[in-house]
């Protein structure tokens, strides 16, 4: 047996021809080995009653013996040949014939105690080795046969030899438990395994579906999982926060690579986990730059208060990591409210982004801002002026846009 596995398993990518290249798998290789060996012990048995009832009864004991030679001379052929296909073949008609040879020969259904039952494991195997449509054939065959045994029955009848009746109750027993037994094993173990690769396909969906998330919206990984490819939304209230490192190429110099990605990670892991605990969404990071948005995708009338407050706290992470790696960093941050579109574009590597006049000057607001200090337009000034403490910065000349009222955010009321 054990060198029937290896044989099998070794070759597991052979089938081809009439069975369908690349249909064999561990699984299938685990049936056919199980159901040839459950086929050897039978066949042990049917040869040890048999011959000792006689002389006479040597015939029907050679079929057993057939299967023996015919069986195993296969495997080592075809093993060597490396055609497990062939192999495979040779086993399933060996299943399906056997049997019903079996049971004419001993003389019809009731002189056999019906033992062409067990010619059943062959349309069964072929079912979970080739799959579905391969298999039907084989099954076909074996209604065929059984027709032919009804038809034919009176005839393999008058030629019975007598059978002792205790043997006849001993195979019947065999032939209903013991096809019951091999086939609800096969079952057992083809549902286990595919309980198995079902638990697998779960937690790979799992996977995916982290990492979707990951780089998607929820709303928006939804959208994209039915099938809707063009997605561009308008919403006509959002703040965007863009915050970068300073002078960060001038800190990194004269860091170790691995050193200089652990800081990064260190301090944008610390920002990603504040954007959760504000409920907001994540854009991107380019380089040392990080941009942040809230309102999108779904709308909420707090969106310029949870970005300050984030930005807030952002510089308080700074400090904190300042102090642990020693090295002095410091960021602008740029904050801007107003209309924007949101979408995923590109259909391989794609991602979610924002366009507009909004995005823009939020990214200027950051570009002209000053370290440490986080800079706002007069827009988002407007709508949180109540309740944050700011500190007019003034009007400045901003590149594409002109002169531009900014502020300062020093803390909440």
């Amino acid at each position: 047996m054990l060198y029937l596995k290896k044989a099998l398993i070794r070759h597991a990518n052979a089938f081809g021809g009439h069975f369908g290249k690349g249909t064999t798998t561990p699984l299938g290789e685990t049936i056919i080995t199980i159901l040839m060996v459950a086929e050897t012990l039978v066949c042990v048995f049917w040869i040890y009653v048999l011959s000792s009832l006689g002389e006479g009864y040597a015939f029907m004991a050679a079929i057993p013996y057939a299967y023996f030679v015919v069986s195993y001379t296969s495997l080592l052929i075809f093993y060597h040949l490396k055609r497990i296909d062939y192999f495979v073949f040779v086993q399933l008609v060996m299943l399906l014939v056997m049997p019903f040879f079996m049971q004419w020969v001993i003389g019809g259904f009731e002189a056999s105690s019906g033992v062409a039952i067990w010619a059943l494991l062959s349309p069964v195997g072929a079912l979970m080795i080739l799959g579905t449509r391969q298999s039907m054939g084989w099954f076909l065959l074996f209604i065929g046969l059984a027709g032919l045994s009804w038809h034919l029955n009176s005839q393999f009848a008058s030629n019975a030899l007598p059978i002792p009746v205790h043997i006849k109750d001993t195979f019947f027993l065999m032939n209903i438990t013991g096809t019951a037994s091999i086939l609800y094993g096969v079952m057992h173990y083809f549902q286990s395994q595919k309980e198995r690769v079902m638990h697998a396909l779960e937690e790979e969906q799992a996977r995916s579906e982290k990492l979707l998330l990951n780089i998607m919206p929820q709303t928006i990984a939804d959208r994209l999982k039915a099938d809707d490819l063009r997605i561009a939304d308008s919403h006509d209230s959002v703040t965007i926060m863009f915050a970068d490192l300073v002078e960060f190429t001038q800190i990194s110099s004269g860091m170790a690579p691995n050193d200089l990605v652990n800081l990064l990670n260190k301090v944008f892991s610390s920002f990603d986990k504040l954007a959760d605990k504000h409920h907001l969404e994540k854009i991107k990071t380019i380089g040392d730059a990080y941009m942040v948005v809230g309102g999108v995708p779904n709308a909420r009338s707090d969106h310029a208060a949870a970005v300050v407050n984030m930005a807030l706290e952002m510089n308080d992470v700074l400090a904190k990591v300042s102090e642990e790696t020693g090295k002095h960093l410091k960021m602008r941050i740029g904050i801007n409210s107003g209309p924007v579109i949101a979408g995923v574009i590109g259909s391989s590597k794609f991602s979610y982004d924002l366009w507009g006049d909004t995005v823009n000057l939020a990214s200027r607001m950051e570009q002209y801002g000053q370290p440490g200090m986080i800079q706002v337009t007069e827009s988002t000034y407007n709508l949180l002026k109540n309740t944050y403490v700011f500190e007019p910065r003034g009007i400045i000349e901003v590149k594409g846009k002109g002169l531009v009222n900014a502020f300062f955010v020093l803390s909440r009321r």
